[in-house]
């Protein structure tokens, strides 16, 4: 059923399970009494990339504040596509490993076309859903705030990333949330690293950034965060109306008879049917939104600047050029014949854009970071004890 997934976190930490995580050997609560997304069944939506990926969803608990969940964890969903190990080993440089965040109220479905191909191309993925969109926990937590979408996104790369240095990348309006969590949270490469000496600035994790067609200079969401409980209610159901969600499907495209179909129409709005949905939409609404907006030039790691030519939502010629224009070290690569989601209409040559960019010599894993891989830190000290 569509609430089968929304268990509360009594039953989860009965229900956990102990992984190694990238960076540090820690726990990890996976969320064993989570059912993934059925994506054919109750969903009937035919693409296999969708039910593949639906296939690997998990959900874990994440550390959070009180003001989020009076447990102090709430169970954030995710997919991995971990990368090829043959394409790995042919590749001439090593990647850091990449976190997407999705667009708003969307899931990591989102990245069903992007996740396989930069697997492909031995790269390790992370695609999370934003606490309250996708398949998180919607059921005793206290806030779906932005702030708590962002506490819970830091939460998520603490426990299954160890904290270990990654490259965040964005979509639309996760771009937005991606510059509020990479902003608190850089680190950067020093010459010493280089070297092969201890070091990195910043005290955080982030080497890099990826923005997808990403919204990052307007700041909350207007007038709506106004509203009185009621008139937003109705909004909100407006929001998941099949109308609005065909509409919004086809302007997202250059290509819409091709790719704005109801496959995709189904799985975009699939998991607005969970019971707790639209709580949490008010609660985001209400909270005012995301505030990237004098963020973005406090961004000086690395960034790569992904636009679909013919965006008809977020024009490149204005918004792309922002970007560039204000991150100390961004990169602007158009992706052609492509509307507002290169990851779905042009997956073939976002992946390889986003792979060159992760094996440039900016991004290049510090020497101290021996692989990305889960369960990297016990296996090298392993084989060094081998050598």
């Amino acid at each position: 059923s569509s609430s089968s997934s929304s268990s509360s976190s009594s039953s989860v930490a009965a229900a956990s399970k102990t992984t190694l995580s990238a960076a540090a050997p820690q726990q990890i609560q996976e969320d064993l009494t989570f059912a993934p997304p059925d994506v054919s069944g109750y969903g009937e939506i035919s693409e296999k990339l969708c039910a593949d990926a639906a296939s690997r969803m998990k959900r874990v608990m994440v550390p959070v504040s009180t003001d989020v969940s009076d447990t102090g964890y709430v169970g954030v969903s995710f997919i991995h596509w971990p990368g090829d190990p043959s394409a790995k080993k042919t590749a001439k440089e090593d990647a850091l490993p990449l976190l997407l965040v999705h667009g708003f109220d969307s899931s990591a479905l989102e990245y069903r076309r992007l996740g396989p191909r930069l697997s492909a191309l031995g790269i390790d993925v992370y695609c999370v859903d934003l606490l309250g969109w996708g398949y998180t926990q919607l059921d005793d937590v206290n806030s779906f705030s932005a702030q708590a979408k962002v506490e819970a996104l830091k939460g998520f790369w603490s426990a299954v990333g160890g904290n270990g240095e990654v490259v965040v990348g964005g979509a639309s309006l996760g771009g937005a949330a991606a510059i509020e969590f990479v902003a608190d949270n850089l680190r950067r490469k020093t010459t010493a690293e280089d070297e092969g000496g201890e070091g990195g600035e910043g005290g955080g994790f982030v080497r890099g950034t990826i923005m997808i067609d990403a919204q990052g200079f307007v700041d909350g969401i207007g007038p709506m965060s106004f509203l009185p409980a009621p008139l937003a209610r109705a909004g909100i159901k407006v929001l998941k109306s099949v109308p609005l969600r065909s509409s919004a499907n086809q302007m997202s495209y250059f290509d819409p008879e091709k790719y704005a179909t109801e496959d995709a129409l189904k799985v975009g709005r699939l998991h607005c049917t969970r019971d707790g949905w639209e709580d949490g939409m008010l609660s985001f609404m209400q909270s005012g939104g995301f505030r990237p907006k004098e963020k973005v030039p406090l961004i000086d790691v690395p960034s790569l600047v992904l636009w679909g030519r013919q965006d008809g939502i977020l024009d490149g010629e204005e918004f792309a050029s922002k970007f560039v224009d204000s991150m100390p070290d961004a990169r602007l690569e158009w992706i052609e014949e492509c509307g507002h989601v290169p990851h779905l209409e042009q997956p073939e040559a976002t992946a390889e854009r986003i792979a060159e960019f992760l094996r440039s010599e900016e991004v290049r894993p510090s020497r101290r970071v021996a692989s990305s891989s889960p369960a990297a830190g016990l296996l090298d000290g392993l084989f060094s004890f081998l050598n």
